[in-house]
């Protein structure tokens, strides 16, 4: 079994200005920051809400109260 290098990623929510620390692998976030893997791809255990504060800079609070509820999750 091979050990992975989780790293935590502080970001910032543009909106709200509250800190989130995601928790990722290392070798993940360069696949997905180098475009080697979409990000869904790359980082398929983070859940759409850290993955959407990870591109666009919004918290999923923030982006529900934007945007509402997505009936499908």
């Amino acid at each position: 079994m091979v050990a992975t290098s989780s790293e935590s990623y502080p970001v910032n929510c543009k909106y709200c200005g509250l800190e989130y620390n995601i928790i990722a692998d290392r070798d993940d976030m360069k696949a997905w920051l180098s475009g080697e893997k979409y990000i869904q791809d790359a980082l398929r255990y983070l859940s759409s809400g850290e993955r959407e504060l990870l591109i666009s800079g919004t918290c999923n609070t923030c982006w529900q109260q934007m945007y509402g509820i997505d009936e499908e999750e």
